[in-house]
């Protein structure tokens, strides 16, 4: 029998979550590791993570996630942005308590680019008067 399961992607900074999330025990499973595992230098994070599963008081669901680019934190928000997506497509009553929590928002700051005859996206050349 095929697996039924819920995907949803999410974004945050240069990083990109895909996230399966179906029916079980609660158990969290990133790039086929645990994630316990996986973000094993910080517990803050962890819990983090738990953060959709805490808002809508439930912990019957496992998921599967392939994330890809950036560092830790912007990772961890993009699994928080595409398991609450998933949910959200599971059960469309669970919408208004996770968009309270303010876990339905895509966080939309990016790295600024570099722009030409500068230093940096910003940073400019020091001006000397005479």
């Amino acid at each position: 029998m095929a697996e039924h399961y819920t995907y949803a992607l999410g974004r945050r900074k240069s990083a990109t979550a895909k996230v399966r999330v179906t029916n079980g025990k609660g158990s969290i499973t990133i790039n086929g590791k645990p994630a316990k595992e996986y973000f094993a230098d910080s517990a803050m994070l962890l819990t983090e993570l738990e953060a959709p599963f805490k808002s809508i008081e439930d912990n019957k669901y496992d998921v599967t996630v392939v994330v890809d680019g950036g560092g830790h934190a912007g990772q961890i928000d993009a699994i928080k942005l595409a398991i609450s997506k998933a949910l959200v497509e599971k059960n469309e009553a669970l919408k208004g308590t996770l968009k309270r929590s303010g876990l339905l928002s895509r966080d939309s700051r990016i790295k600024e680019r570099k722009k030409f005859g500068l230093k940096g996206a910003r940073k400019q050349r020091q001006f000397t008067k005479r």
